[in-house]
């Protein structure tokens, strides 16, 4: 299990599953490749629905929108958390 909150605060839980999913690798190695459309997948693959709605509502600017950068920032705040668990 992982979990931790991200340098914006967004308060995360994911369970060791969700973590070691070679389809989550796969979509990873895409995004990696420059796939941007893969950065969708990678959310439905390490975050529950309840989740995902609450980083989505974590980042969501004023006029409603949910910006790719900030979504972005979380996901690697949350993967570097996971190599910082790893490594202690």
């Amino acid at each position: 299990m992982l979990k931790g909150k991200t340098p914006s605060g967004f308060v995360f839980l994911i369970s060791d599953s969700r973590l070691n999913n070679m389809e989550m690798l796969d979509a990873l190695a895409a995004l990696d490749r420059g796939d941007g459309t893969q950065l969708s997948n990678v959310l439905h693959l390490l975050l529950t629905p309840e989740q995902k709605a609450k980083l989505y509502d974590h980042v969501r600017l004023e006029d409603g929108t949910v910006p790719i950068d900030k979504i972005t920032e979380e996901i690697k705040a949350i993967f570097e958390a996971n190599q910082q668990a790893k490594n202690s």
